[in-house]
């Protein structure tokens, strides 16, 4: 992590090099954009932590663990495909979950369905690409991420 943010410095300073008033403007908006951002994320973090407080550990292991085995990939596939949440909430949740017990395989499942899989859009997205299309790009985006999400989990119990 700190080669990155080593490396993120140097650019930064390259660019302040060679436009000063870019540089700054650039930082202005990325700091702005940041500040919007900020209440949404703390407010899922704080949401998230709650929950997952309040969830016993037993229960969410037994249906997102390593124990859970098919049920377990069944409840991320259908969670992911229902969700509409946003990238930038959905990594640390899966973060959170990781800390709680939950597998690489699942997780992988859970974040492609709700990357890619979109049950609730179906209508949005039909209107614009055909009822066909829509449930075509869908089923194998959801054959697609449960590829991924075994393939994690095959990957994970080899190291």
């Amino acid at each position: 992590m700190t080669i990155l943010f080593v490396i993120t410095g140097l650019l930064l300073l390259v660019s302040f090099i060679a436009n000063q008033q870019k540089t700054l403007d650039g930082l202005k908006k990325g700091a702005m954009q940041f500040l919007k951002l900020l209440p949404t994320l703390l407010t899922v973090i704080i949401l998230v932590s709650v929950a997952l407080f309040f969830t016993p550990e037993k229960m969410l292991l037994k249906y997102f663990g390593d124990q859970a085995g098919v049920l377990g990939y069944v409840m991320a596939a259908l969670v992911g495909s229902i969700s509409l949440i946003p990238g930038f909430i959905s990594y640390p949740l899966a973060g959170m979950l990781l800390e709680s017990g939950v597998s690489y395989g699942i997780l992988a499942l859970f974040i492609t369905t709700l990357k890619m899989v979109g049950t609730l859009t179906i209508p949005v997205e039909a209107k614009y690409f055909g009822m066909k299309v829509t449930l075509i790009r869908n089923g194998l985006s959801l054959l697609g991420a449960i590829v991924i999400g075994v393939l994690m989990a095959i990957i994970f119990a080899l190291t």
